[in-house]
């Protein structure tokens, strides 16, 4: 595919997504239908698309309207390239410009739409993010690094690194996690390397490593990740001790490919239903990596701040305290409740804590944490918990 025929798929995709179609799906549902291109094609229609859902509001400014072709011409405007490049009579190109399109396109407006924020959304970052807030919105507005971790069930840093290297892929230590690595190049060769495919190395932000990193684990504990998802924390909480390892989702297909990842990490997890909770607990450890806006991860997936409103986060903070009050309910007399989230917001992170323990006598806040998209990682918040013990 040539260079306009690639916008002009970009184009497609992004019309389908402002229609309601989800990023992922429109993404697929094109690939399915363009047997002709080739991977190359498909990562640059991709890195087109995200790049422009990142900056959607900047890009709808530019280019005169929220459509595909207004967020692509805008984009190219960005860029600083010519869109007479890109908008032209050849094949499978977009049709040329318009006097309207030409003449159309302005400077977004400072604030949320210079930001790439929703226009509610921004008087509630600012309160919640003070003075870190234009750096936290301009992170997001760029692509996410890529990390690694090292499964130390398997390997260690400097075996893993020499391991990438000869497929092509170069790391170097990043200072969130020991375990965390941050690719440099060949990030597009990781899932055929060999030590993505052995197990020596997973795909995980270096924040959400040094969650598990800080944990309070030893040998012998008995864990359970509430929320496992995808058992990304799973797989990493395996590699910090022996432990007696339980995974549970309210959603169990989520973890549909835990079993695999598991076994190709080395790892040992026992998947619990929800009903088997009760008489398996109390765990020493109780994980909660709660699901939430997501605002800390924006880089990876754009489309989570359009589709934000404020009866979803409404809605996503009362599931927060109902997945505390259940999983509190597991956790042993002097263990642990870890809640964690990938967002920045302070409803969603500390204001949880805060209502959980006035609500919730026989608990204490150990300590929690933050981590800041601006300062390279994902948005992340930790806190632990204790149930104070009332034996004699």
């Amino acid at each position: 595919m040539t260079p306009a025929a690639r916008a002009q798929a970009a184009i497609g995709i992004l019309d389908s997504i402002l229609s309601g179609a989800a990023a992922e799906q429109a993404l697929t549902g094109w690939a399915r239908r363009s047997r002709f291109a080739g991977s190359k094609d498909r990562a640059a229609v991709r890195d087109h698309v995200f790049d422009i859902l990142r900056t959607r509001r900047t890009c709808a400014a530019r280019g005169g309207a929220m459509t595909g072709r207004g967020l692509m011409l805008g984009a190219l405007r960005l860029a600083d390239v010519d869109p007479d490049t890109v908008f032209c009579s050849a094949p499978y190109a977009p049709a040329p410009l318009s006097e309207a399109e030409r003449d159309g396109g302005r400077a977004p407006v400072d604030g949320a739409e210079s930001l790439d924020l929703p226009e509610w959304l921004w008087p509630l970052w600012q309160d919640r993010l003070g003075d870190r807030a234009e750096d936290a919105a301009i992170a997001l507005k760029k692509r996410a690094p890529v990390h690694l971790r090292v499964n130390l069930l398997k390997s260690d840093p400097d075996q893993a690194r020499e391991s990438l290297l000869q497929d092509g892929v170069t790391v170097q230590a990043h200072p969130a996690a020991r375990t965390a690595l941050l690719v440099l190049e060949g990030a597009r060769r990781i899932r055929a390397s060999r030590a993505y495919m052995s197990g020596l190395v997973e795909l995980q932000d270096a924040a959400s490593q040094a969650v598990v990193e800080a944990l309070p684990l030893r040998d012998g504990m008995r864990v359970l990740d509430f929320c496992a998802g995808g058992g990304g924390k799973t797989l990493a909480l395996a590699a910090q001790a022996r432990l007696e390892l339980f995974a549970h989702d309210a959603a169990p297909r989520r973890m549909r490919d835990l079993p695999e990842r598991a076994r190709r990490a080395g790892a040992d997890v026992t998947i619990l239903e929800t009903s088997e909770l009760a008489r398996t607990g109390p765990f020493d450890l109780v994980l909660c990596d709660a699901p939430c806006s997501g605002s800390g991860s924006w880089r990876r997936a754009p489309e989570g701040k359009w589709s934000l409103t404020p009866e979803k986060l409404a809605g996503l903070c009362e599931t927060q305290r109902a997945i505390l009050k259940q999983a509190a309910n597991l956790v042993s007399p002097g263990g642990t409740l870890a809640y964690a989230t990938c967002s920045v917001l302070t409803d969603e992170n500390a204001g949880q804590i805060d209502l959980f323990l006035e609500g919730t006598p026989g608990w204490r806040k150990v300590s929690d944490v933050s981590w800041m998209v601006s300062d390279g990682t994902d948005g992340f918040y930790m806190a632990h918990l204790t149930r104070v013990f009332t034996g004699t």
